[in-house]
């Protein structure tokens, strides 16, 4: 290991030579590159900004440089930590997961992103020289040193791990498949990542019985690598939909329960002083929300401006349930919070950032009940563009909950008991003030991607009853729209104050990312601009040139995809999607952290009282950022996984049936289809299709056949046929019944010489 300061040192001889390369700008990927590769301690942004001398606004510039290489797979890690993908540090932390046959240790690393640095490597464990004895046991943490093994000494395993501590082991609960043998068992582990099965002794299975879904717990004990698992529940069938999200939330890592400490400061809590806040009580401020919401944080009215400054203009109040009064910084329950980054919805639970005793009773705007609120009242001219806003720390009650549809039903001359009593007072100034800030977003043209979204409908027993794509409703975009408007009204206000924040920010699409959307484009005779400043209207004119057309699905698909991912920074890069300059979260901080923060900020810069943004918080922000983009992103997946895995429970008893679909994805190894009828993915290989030699035409998104000239392109139509349906992976195999389409002579010629093959197989 390095000494203390050896980093610091090796900076420093470094960097004259580093910063001359930098001069015009920012410094060549190949010598950020080789700077990373020559390093041999943790290396962010902030070394490598101060070994090429970058200050100022080039720091930006700098992040978005590190960013595209990440994105082409040129570096792997966080801000804090980059790395060339695939290379192990000299110095990591490795998870002992079994021993060979000759009886020594085996260690994995303990963080590895295989999406990125592709397959976990083993590493050999070794002691002072000497193959390992008891230096650890399996389930073992160790800190360990790193050395590559030559190729001509390698003897299965291309590196040693040399320990240096071994590690405290956290008991952890894990989910795996008993299996019962005799008066023993196993326990094959749910998690892919776990390389072995878990031997169970007689009386340490509980109730479990054979091919039950369990939670268990490794042992401590054993020196030589013989621990073993104890049953510690049982949770019934594991192709029970009902079980499903439960594999997705232990597979990602998603905290379940909240610590004990955090929960005894729910009986602490502060209690409400409405005489040092605003009254809105009176105010009819409405929730409007899906018809099977969990939680209610956002409350909406708008009324006729009354300034004859302003005729035909709008006022309207988007007030936000007041967190940051009952979940104090630093406190255990904030740091729970932190920890989750976020609530994660599913079919069937929700996994929520905050206790329920504040996400769905203090916090959530009941009807009829007096609830803290953070609100901003926002005045917008006639032509939908905001004047003035100005934010209050109140006390309200909401006068109605209202679900998406019963309103827009209300409004298209439909209501029912509820809603009829609401429609001139409360639901028509609601649609009037958003007929008006139409025009401003029209004007403003955010990037108009409309992909339909499927929704899983479960019955009383947790069973998929539908699958769904609803529609979707003005009173969507109205709320939307109002919600946007207050975000970007907190970014403002916290940056004319000078406030540390946290923005919600989204990056332009890369140059290559660009490149290959060009060359795409241009196989359909479209282009977009290749010089100056690209907007979003851009892409606009593109998706409205296809509208209604065959191909409209295709193209909304691939310009998707040339989209950067948002996320979360304290440093602004503005929000390209949405094309504004500063955008921030403020309107769900009972799930989502990054609102929790500038619900703090605003406290904090507009003197609200207790419950703001700490001194000490300002500096972390930056790590808090990256902390809640990983959290969000580990929430997508999971949601995501479970979803599939639901849906192929759902289609495995149709194994032989036939579905219209389309083309939704396009490798070497075949296409991948999503569903009509339910919005279902899964895989045609390459080698099932027809009698030909198929190629992948990388720019045209499309498989070719080399005899037949038939081809299948990414967004078309076509027919196929259920052959395998595997729930617990989530996965289902199609076979393809259609014809592909036939190219022209033209494009045919057109076509690269290097050929990639699959044949079909039989048998």
């Amino acid at each position: 290991m390095s000494p203390p300061g050896a980093k610091a040192d090796q900076l420093a001889r470094t960097s004259s030579t580093r910063k001359s390369s930098a001069k015009n700008g920012l410094p060549s990927r190949s010598d950020i590159l080789d700077f990373i590769g020559d390093s041999e301690g943790k290396v962010g942004k902030r070394e490598i900004a101060r070994a090429f001398g970058i200050k100022g606004p080039d720091r930006i510039a700098l992040k978005r440089l590190l960013k595209e290489m990440a994105e082409d797979g040129l570096i792997a890690g966080a801000r804090k930590s980059y790395r060339q993908p695939g290379k192990l540090p000299p110095v990591t932390v490795l998870e002992v997961v079994e021993r060979d046959s000759d009886g020594e240790f085996i260690a994995v690393p303990a963080k590895w992103d295989m999406d990125v640095d592709g397959p976990r490597p083993r590493l050999l464990v070794v002691a002072d020289g000497q193959r390992s004895g008891d230096v650890a046991g399996v389930g073992d943490r160790i800190l360990a040193r790193i050395k590559a093994v030559p190729k001509d000494e390698q003897d299965g395993y291309a590196f040693e791990a040399r320990p240096i501590k071994r590690l405290k082991r956290a008991e952890r609960s894990l989910l795996g498949i008993f299996r019962a043998h005799g008066q023993r068992g196993v326990i094959d582990p749910v998690d892919r990542r776990q390389l072995r099965e878990w031997r169970v002794e007689a009386g340490d299975e509980g109730e479990a019985q054979d091919g039950d879904l369990v939670r268990f717990r490794i042992s401590s004990g054993g020196r030589y690598g013989l621990q073993h698992a104890t049953v510690i529940e049982r949770l019934g069938n594991p192709d029970d939909q009902r079980q499903v999200s439960l594999i997705a939330i232990h597979a990602h890592g998603i905290p379940e329960d909240f610590p004990e400490r955090a929960l005894a400061e729910l009986d602490a809590l502060p209690e409400l002083d409405i005489e040092k806040r605003e009254d809105l009580r009176e105010l009819p401020l409405v929730t409007i929300d899906p018809v099977d919401a969990r939680d209610h944080d956002d409350a909406v009215w708008a009324a006729p401006d009354e300034d004859p400054k302003n005729i035909d203009g709008w006022v309207v109040i988007v007030a936000i349930a007041d967190v940051a009064h009952y979940v104090r910084a630093n406190s255990a329950l904030d740091r729970a919070a932190l920890e989750r980054g976020n609530s994660v919805y599913f079919p069937d639970r929700v996994v929520p950032m905050l206790p329920e005793r504040i996400s769905n009773d203090l916090c959530s705007l009941r009807e009829g009940e007096e609830r803290p609120c953070l609100a901003v009242r926002m005045v917008f001219g006639a032509d939908g563009k905001k004047r003035k806003h100005k934010f209050m720390r109140a006390v309200m009650r909401s006068h109605a909950k209202l679900a998406y549809v019963g309103a827009q039903a209300a409004i298209d001359g439909a209501p029912d008991k509820e809603t009829a009593p609401l429609i001139d007072t409360v639901l028509r100034p609601l649609w009037d003030a958003y007929e008006a800030l139409k025009k401003a977003r029209n004007e403003r043209a955010p990037l108009d991607l409309d992909l339909p979204e499927r929704k899983i409908v479960m019955d009383g027993e947790g069973r998929i009853r539908d699958i769904v794509t609803p529609e979707r409703l003005t009173a969507h975009r109205l709320i939307e729209e109002f919600m946007i408007q207050a975000n970007v009204a907190a970014a403002e206000t916290l940056e004319a104050k000078g406030s540390a924040l946290i923005y919600r920010v989204h990056d332009a699409p890369s140059k290559e990312k660009l490149v290959a959307l060009r060359d795409f484009l241009k196989t359909l005779d479209i282009s977009i601009p290749k010089s100056g400043v690209l907007r979003p209207e851009h892409f606009n004119g593109v998706l409205a040139r296809v509208r209604g057309s065959d191909i409209n699905q295709l193209v909304s698909e691939v310009v998707l995809r040339a989209q950067s991912q948002a996320e979360y920074s304290a440093q602004n890069l503005g929000h390209f999607g949405l094309n504004l300059r500063r955008y921030a979260h403020f309107t769900s901080p009972i799930r989502r952290y990054a609102d929790l923060v500038v619900h703090r900020a605003l406290i904090a810069a507009l003197g609200f009282g207790p419950g703001g943004l700490r001194d000490d918080n300002r500096d972390e922000l930056e790590q808090v950022a990256a902390t809640i983009s990983d959290t969000e992103r580990r929430a997508m997946a999971a949601e995501r996984e479970t979803t599939d895995r639901l849906i192929t429970s759902y289609l495995a008893d149709r194994i032989g049936a036939k579905f219209h679909a389309r083309v939704s994805g396009v490798t070497r190894s075949g296409l991948f289809v999503k569903l009509d009828e339910t919005g279902a993915d899964g895989f045609v290989p390459a080698a099932t299709i027809g009698e030909d030699y198929f190629r992948y035409d990388e720019t045209h998104h499309m498989l070719v056949g080399d005899d037949t000239n038939q081809s299948y392109r990414l967004g078309d139509r076509v027919e196929v046929r259920l052959v395998e349906a595997i729930p617990s992976a989530g996965a289902l195999r199609f076979e393809m019944l259609s014809n592909g389409r036939k190219r022209s002579a033209r494009k045919a010629q057109m076509r690269p010489k290097r050929r990639t093959r699959s044949v079909r197989r039989r048998g």
